[in-house]
């Protein structure tokens, strides 16, 4: 299946992807069923199952599935505006979106964590209901939050997948890393210039080039204002942002003798922690490809854009071209998803999009991008989803630090080879996925198992 690079970064809101945005893309996607079936409720409800449940409130998904009843996109969602929304719907008990009327829904009732029932699809299922006058149900539908603000019905999620996320086939439908490499050998062209005419298939060039930028500028500003601002994450755990501190430290050292080397590794973990701040408290995030691991790629090319002496903003679309289809690689083949296959298919396929990126960037050849990805995603199997009170903060903003590192390092590693190497990206894909079945569903994105239950979340 071919991925949209628009599918893997998607502008979207904290400080989750599978746990925030899916869930607000799911209650928008119950509205449209409403309207496209021609029914007239009196009322709405939801339920949130499994991981959504476990960690539901530290991820805000019963907030984000009000704001999608009410209407929200998560693309383009004001906070401070919402909380204002919520605080009129909690008073009024009513709800209405834009095109329809006006439904019955108490956020005290009708929002319902259930952690009895399990939804069988995935461990990020909820439920949406639609009531007449009389109260009796007269509509009713389940999704799954896949990872990455993908959502899917449990019909969707049975039924085979399209060829093409626009519907129709691309010149280079290259399904696993053996047929990229081949496709890009016998081609004579990157992996950014088959993912670009994939893209420009159903989309033209002015468009694609406009939706990079602002991936980018999203991305940037989310380091910039990470870096600018200090305070307390909410949730409770009372976690200091570190990033301003950080930064502030690391401009003071600029210019002196002597300085250690290893420093750099300092501004690539603070330019990753900057974004996961701002992830934390909500902010305008970039699935890449999830929120919970949205700082590593954006960690990685600003590493390169400010610290490596050949850099050029003209190579940025290539980088993010790149990352994409190695992301979509993974998407297709095992799992992006936390609650799904732990912190390996959030963090760990994140810095593997990056270390592709940034070796393409630096001029590495098709195998070396490979083995690139594939040191990088290695090195994060069997990494478990832990968070402490279900809250995007700890260990999940170091972490993504840590990733964009190893990014670095996976990349500049494979520059030092000629390409060839042991273990390919596909076994490695493919023994993410194994390793995410037979992981306990305790260290699957529940927060009960791990760091989650030995640190006290007080």
């Amino acid at each position: 299946m071919f991925l949209s690079i628009f599918d893997i970064f998607k502008v979207g809101i904290g400080p989750s992807s599978s746990h925030t945005m899916g869930p607000m893309v799911a209650a928008a996607r119950f509205l449209d069923f409403i309207k496209t079936m021609g029914l007239e409720p009196a009322s709405l409800a939801a339920s949130l199952h499994g991981s959504l449940a476990f960690t539901g409130k530290g991820h805000q998904s019963d907030f984000a599935v009000i704001m999608g009843l009410a209407g929200q996109r998560a693309d383009a969602f004001d906070r401070e505006e919402g909380l204002k929304l919520l605080a009129e719907i909690e008073r009024t008990k009513t709800i209405q979106p834009a095109g329809h009327p006006a439904y019955h829904f108490d956020p005290s009732a009708d929002m319902r964590f259930d952690y009895d029932k399990v939804l069988t699809g995935h461990a990020n299922g909820m439920m949406f209901f639609a009531y007449d006058a009389l109260g009796e149900e007269i509509a009713q539908e389940t999704y799954y939050s896949i990872g990455g603000g993908f959502v899917q019905t449990a019909t969707e999620l049975a039924a085979p997948e399209d060829m093409t996320s626009y519907g129709h086939p691309v010149p280079y439908p290259f399904k696993d890393g053996y047929e990229m490499m081949q496709m890009a050998t016998n081609s004579g062209k990157t992996i950014a210039q088959m993912k670009r005419e994939n893209e420009e298939c159903g989309i033209t060039r002015d468009e694609l080039d406009a939706g990079i930028t602002r991936i980018w500028s999203v991305m940037n500003a989310c380091i910039d204002t990470g870096a600018a601002s200090e305070g307390i994450l909410p949730g409770g755990l009372n976690v200091r942002r570190r990033a301003k501190a950080i930064y502030e430290s690391l401009t003071a050292e600029r210019g002196q003798n002597l300085m250690a080397p290893h420093l750099i590794n300092d501004w690539i973990s603070m330019y990753a922690m900057a974004v996961n701040e701002q992830n934390a408290v909500g902010a305008q995030v970039v699935t890449a490809p999830t929120n919970g691991a949205a700082g590593v790629i954006p960690a990685t090319l600003r590493y390169y854009l400010d610290h490596v002496p050949s850099a050029s903003h003209d190579h940025i679309p290539d980088f993010l071209l790149t990352a994409a289809a190695i992301g979509g690689l993974i998407k297709s083949n095992a799992s992006i998803s936390g609650a799904e296959v732990g912190c390996q298919g959030e963090v760990g396929s994140a810095a593997a999009m990056a270390a592709a990126g940034l070796c393409a960037v630096l001029g590495g050849n098709v195998e070396q991008i490979e083995n690139a990805a594939e040191i990088a995603l290695e090195h994060h199997l069997g990494m478990t989803c832990d968070p402490i009170a279900g809250l995007v903060q700890a260990p999940c903003i170091e972490r993504n630090g840590v990733g964009a590192i190893k990014a670095v390092s996976a990349a500049s590693l494979s520059l030092r080879g000629d390409g060839r190497h042991l273990v390919s990206l596909d076994a490695c894909v493919e023994t993410m996925r194994q390793t995410g079945i037979d992981m306990s569903e305790k260290y699957k994105e529940t927060s009960l198992g791990g760091l989650a239950v030995n640190v006290p979340a007080c």
